[in-house]
Formats: structure tokens, C-alpha cells, sequence
């Protein structure tokens, strides 16, 4: 079946079977905020699992393989791995960045939680939790879009540069993309602690 052969039909196919069983439950009744939600949460997990896959699996193997003198080196990770994946990386945060927007702008928090809940008096305690959670969210996005894609452009061959240019591009997407690794684990203990509360 098609469907078990192609990453893109096997995506679709879960999208559907979600929309369907929401529908089922839901009554067809369309809830545009457990949408925004639901969108939030799915491209928010393609986003962090390849930042996750990056940091801790492929800069790492890279690194020991460009350092195995007789090994078959990293060619195939940055020629078929690393563009695939920085593709639905790219992507998937400007997605989720978007659809928690909606969220937030649909819920009436859009404002109150990128200003930290300080318009409200008292201070609202969970304008300021989610919006820390977005504005870390914020700053990785930039991150992605400004710092991360642009050099990896160079290191992958995508954009012509010279040996020197494509050192400081690997240097510089290597610290943008484990600065937001870092960012992630307090972004996400705000985003999921900001509605079903903080553990501590």
C-alpha cells in the first residue's frame, strides 16, 4: 500500500484519520482553538524531535566521523540526510510558531502573553508562564531562519563558499542550534506547565 511506502502519504493518512476521529467525537462540531492546539503540538514535535536528532545524534556523528581517518567519512549524512531533514526542521518551527500564535490570539492571550501577563493587575500567571514558553519559542525560530538555515546552506553546498566561510558557517549554525536545544527544555516546561501547572 502506498501509504506504508511514503513518509508523505503516511503523514496525510494520519492527518486525515485525526481530522476523522475529531469529527467522530466532536460531533462535526469545528473547534478552531483544539485545532490551532492540536496543530501547535503536532509540528511543534517534528520541530524539536529533528532539533533533538541534530544535537545529540547527527553534529556528534559527524564530528566522529569526520575524525575516523579511515572511515567512510559524513558525505552521505550531508548530501541525503542533513537537507531532508533541515527542510521539515525549517518548516516545522515556522508552523509551530504560527499555530501557537493562532492559539494564543484565538484564546485572547496573544498580547498578554507576549507582554508576560503585565498588563493585567494582578499579573496574570498564565500569560506570563506561556509567554515565556513563546517568546523562548520566538527566539529559537529566529534562530532557525537567521542563523541555523543561512550557514547551513554553506556547510551542505547549497550556497557557494570558501573552505574559511563554510568554518565559520558550521561554527555559527552549531551554536544557534544547541542554543535553542538548551531553550527547548524551559520552553517546553513552560508550554506545558503554563495550563496544567509548573512543577515547582
Amino acid at each position: 500500500m502506498p501509504i506504508f511506502m511514503n513518509h508523505r502519504y503516511a503523514l496525510i493518512t494520519g492527518i486525515v484519520l485525526a481530522v476523522l476521529l475529531s469529527a467522530f467525537i466532536g460531533g462535526f462540531d469545528f473547534n478552531r482553538l483544539a485545532l490551532a492546539r492540536w496543530g501547535h503540538i503536532v509540528s511543534g514535535i517534528f520541530w524539536i524531535g529533528l532539533l533533538y536528532y541534530f544535537n545529540v545524534a547527527q553534529i556528534p556523528a559527524l564530528a566522529d566521523a569526520a575524525a575516523d581517518k579511515g572511515g567512510p567519512g559524513g558525505a552521505g549524512i550531508t548530501k541525503y540526510v542533513a537537507p531532508r531533514a533541515l527542510f521539515w526542521f525549517r518548516w516545522a518551527a515556522l508552523v509551530t510558531w504560527l499555530t501557537g500564535a493562532w492559539y494564543l490570539g484565538d484564546s485572547g492571550n496573544f498580547v498578554g502573553a507576549f507582554t508576560l501577563g503585565l498588563l493585567s493587575d494582578p499579573v496574570n500567571y498564565y500569560q506570563l508562564i506561556i509567554g515565556i514558553g513563546a517568546w523562548l519559542g520566538t527566539i529559537m525560530l529566529f534562530n532557525v531562519w537567521v542563523l541555523i538555515w543561512p550557514n547551513q546552506k554553506k556547510v551542505l553546498g547549497l550556497k557557494p563558499a570558501t573552505d574559511e566561510e563554510k568554518a565559520a558557517a558550521r561554527k555559527i549554525a552549531t551554536l544557534a542550534s544547541r542554543t535553542n536545544f538548551i531553550l527547548s527544555i524551559p520552553m517546553l516546561l513552560c508550554m506545558g506547565g503554563a495550563g496544567h501547572g509548573l512543577p515547582f
